[in-house]
């Protein structure tokens, strides 16, 4: 007949188990969600395709200025950084109704994408400007950069953003963030998306 457990070891592999299971469930990952931007907004240097159905002569690929500006033909200069594809369409679209019997068509699709880049600065093994074809959270721009150097704050890090605030001035804010937080998946803002033009400061 087996002889009973001792009950030290029976305590024992209690506690150990106890400590298996909180851990495991500390472990489990919190989902969370992040704002991401409703379109990707075009910027200076980006080549657009415009196209006016049934009309070649105000159809045409333009680029789109360093003052965020397009031209075209009897319309002039209409804005067109900070815009969606499709509000810009729309914006078109109106400006055109002066001019053009029935209601126009338009169509803005981009051709090539150049606008979109973000900088990391400081504490980091490749600090620069990257330019991308797609969005980016500040993660991914710390991993661009080749991690943090040894002297490198991470839960100092400031993401430095401008925004027209439309009076043809930029207002600059500057958004603090926590490296652990965001590693953690806890605290504000979290892993948030970068915008074109952003730049992560690692102190």
């Amino acid at each position: 007949m087996p002889r009973a457990a001792h009950p030290i070891l029976l305590l024992w592999l209690g506690l150990f188990l106890t400590q298996v299971l909180s851990g495991c469930a500390s472990g489990v990952l919190v989902e969370r969600e992040y704002p991401t931007p409703s379109g990707f907004l075009l910027g200076p240097e980006d080549v657009l395709d415009i196209t006016v159905w049934k009309n070649q002569d105000l159809s045409r690929s333009v680029a789109i200025r360093p003052d965020g500006l397009i031209s075209l033909p009897i319309i002039g200069d209409v804005q067109a950084a900070g815009l969606t594809a499709d509000a810009l369409a729309q914006r078109i679209a109106e400006r055109l109704k002066q001019f053009v019997a029935s209601n126009p068509a338009v169509s803005v699709s981009v051709k090539d994408l150049n606008s979109y880049s973000i900088f990391v600065l400081g504490e980091v093994a490749k600090p620069g400007k990257y330019q991308l074809k797609s969005y980016i959270t500040i993660l991914h721009a710390i991993s661009m950069a080749g991690g943090f150097t040894e002297y490198a704050k991470r839960n100092k890090l400031q993401v430095v953003r401008t925004t027209p605030n439309g009076d043809h001035k930029l207002h600059e804010i500057h958004i603090p963030v926590r490296y652990d937080d965001v590693v953690a998946g806890k605290g504000e803002p979290g892993n948030l998306v970068l915008l074109s033009g952003d730049t992560v400061v690692v102190p």
